[in-house]
């Protein structure tokens, strides 16, 4: 057998090590339980053995704080030992002491989106706790008068998804344009709607009459109310997409806030100007009339909520504008029936939140691997999310577990870039070239479901992520999030920091070594590719060590861990 990684969670304290797997001997039925023989088995130190190679860890002096009933310290460096060398097996064992807090007092009233009152990592939806998870299209299912949006919220909903993106058509984008193919937030010639009329005038860049800024398009308007409303009858939450910057000179050359495009005479300044309090050539009126208007128009819907705009840190966008946005939303929505959240996209990767908005209530990061952007703003108790995906290739590991490992760590929502719904392949089979700079098929969206069910399968609500959980040998990384004294919930990957990550055996094993109080324990493993699950029968535990062995797979398994009673 090979090192077996030890962790040990408790109310005060955390200890990890490797060590060999004579510490825990292997069982016929994949499971062994083992009560403690050397004293109080929470605090006496496992078994070492003679490794080559060590890896220092030092666990931080404090889970992040903000889960009632929850909060816990964590203490003590970590020694971690592995033996080099192995080619077929890893084997991991997390020991987990288990506190079991007081029950917080779970409820609330049904109403638009919102952070969960009890815990406001995860959202409230329709009267249930809720996490938002999808692979969705790149934000034309509106703007683009060629696509189909209700074949399209069929297919999502097909594999439980319930979430997707939209660009209201502040921004839209050329054929051609980063290189992706059938790209849905490139109409063709003509196909263009957005919330402004058109004039009488002629003469727009991509077809048609230039745009009149000061008056509405009404057929805008009802195929955006009439997208949001399909949308939530199939239970699918909408990101109303407000602004974007103008990443090149082909993107501003197609706006209607260009000066070119409108009857207006506003918009004659650079695209790094437009998204400003200062330089923005009369176009800040236009946005602040825009955000009106479309909290407005929507207020009556549960399943939406605003963010300001994709990818700031691009194209000269100010942090001041985009608060400023926030506040115009949220004074409006004050004189409406109904308060949505707003988003801010914060980052790509990771970046620390100084002086959040208090309108601001999700932060989303783009390409969140690894998912250091949700320890570092824990804190905040609000949903950190990770709302876009690509650049790591076609194929689907990295996105899988780019979600795995974002949603165990404690994000609240995830959302792939998925290629393969464009305008005459709403149901999301189109083969992309392998130069499309992302993923997506029909069998990963049915993977991120397996994911969505998962995590709901648990009282998530109740749970908190163990940050810096070490890994079961070179070349994995592993994401652990619990509920003291009841649940876990263990996902084990192969390392993904390379891009392009070799092939990896088929006959990969683990084992995870619970150090658990006594009682009667539901535990299965899940293959996050089919969701087949291999289920134990339940274990009647005298406390201590459960060793738990998982089947044989490629590239990462989870393992769920659950007290159903004495």
């Amino acid at each position: 057998m090979g090192p077996a990684l030890r962790l040990t969670l408790s109310r005060v304290g955390v200890r990890s090590e490797a060590a060999g797997g004579s510490a825990i001997p292997p069982s016929r039925d994949g499971f062994t339980s083992r009560a403690a023989t050397r004293g109080n088995s929470r605090r006496s130190e496992p078994a070492r053995v003679e490794a080559t190679g060590k890896v220092a860890l030092r666990l931080p002096g404090g889970m992040p704080q903000g889960l009632p009933g929850a909060n816990f310290g964590l203490s003590s460096a970590a020694g971690c030992r592995y033996k080099r060398g192995m080619k077929n097996r890893a084997s991991t064992s997390l020991l987990l002491a288990l506190a079991l807090p007081a029950a917080p007092v779970l409820g609330a009233a049904a109403g638009p989106l919102a952070l969960h009152p009890d815990n406001p990592h995860y959202f409230l939806f329709r009267g249930q706790p809720a996490v938002l998870v999808t692979s969705g299209e790149h934000y034309g299912a509106v703007l683009n008068r060629d696509f189909d949006y209700v074949k399209y919220v069929d297919a999502l909903a097909k594999d439980g998804l319930n979430l997707t993106r939209t660009f209201v058509g502040s921004y839209v984008e050329p054929s051609g344009a980063f290189n992706i193919a059938q790209n849905t937030l490139a109409p063709a010639t003509g196909r263009f709607i957005c919330p402004w009329a058109r004039s009488d005038t002629p003469g727009y860049a991509n077809g048609g009459n230039k745009f009149d800024l000061t008056k509405w398009d009404d057929a805008y308007f009802a195929r955006l109310k009439d997208f949001v409303k399909q949308a939530g009858k199939r239970g699918v939450v909408v990101e109303v997409n407000l602004f974007c910057p103008f990443y090149e000179e082909t993107q501003w050359k197609l706006s209607p806030q260009n000066a070119a495009n409108n009857v207006n005479g506003i918009g004659t300044v650079a695209r790094t100007n437009v998204y400003t309090l200062d330089r923005h050539g009369g176009l800040l009126a236009v946005h602040e009339a825009l955000a009106r208007k479309l909290v407005t128009e929507l207020n009556a819907f549960d399943n939406v909520y605003y963010e300001i705009c994709n990818e700031p840190y691009f194209g000269g966008v100010t942090l001041e504008w985009q608060h400023h946005i926030a506040d115009v939303i949220a004074a409006k929505e004050k004189s409406l029936a109904n308060q949505h959240l707003i988003s801010r996209n914060v980052a790509n990767g990771s970046a620390k939140i100084d002086h959040p908005h208090p309108a601001i209530s999700i932060f989303n990061f783009h390409y969140a691997y690894p998912p250091d952007a949700v320890g570092m703003n824990f804190a905040l108790n609000k949903v950190i999310g990770d709302n876009e995906t690509g650049f790591r290739g076609t194929n689907d590991l990295p996105y899988r577990a780019e979600a795995w490992h974002f949603m165990l760590a404690g994000g609240g929502l995830y959302n792939n870039l998925d290629y393969s719904f464009t305008v005459g392949h709403e149901d999301g089979t189109f083969v992309y070239p392998a130069k499309q700079p992302g993923g997506g098929n029909p069998a990963f969206r049915r993977q991120i479901g397996v994911l969505k069910r998962f995590i709901e399968s648990f009282d998530f609500l109740r749970m908190q992520p163990l940050p810096n959980a070490p890994t079961p040998a070179p070349g994995f990384n592993t994401r652990v999030l619990v509920e003291p004294g009841r649940a876990c919930a263990v996902y084990v990957s192969r390392s993904l920091d390379d891009k392009k990550p070799p092939a990896a055996p088929a006959d990969q094993t683990v084992v995870v070594a619970l150090d658990l109080p006594a009682g009667t324990y539901q535990v299965e493993w899940l293959n996050p590719v089919t969701g087949v699950k291999t289920k134990r029968p339940k274990i009647k535990h005298g406390g201590g060590y459960l060793r738990l062995d998982s089947p044989s797979f490629r590239d990462d398994v989870a393992l769920k861990a659950v007290r159903t009673g004495k």
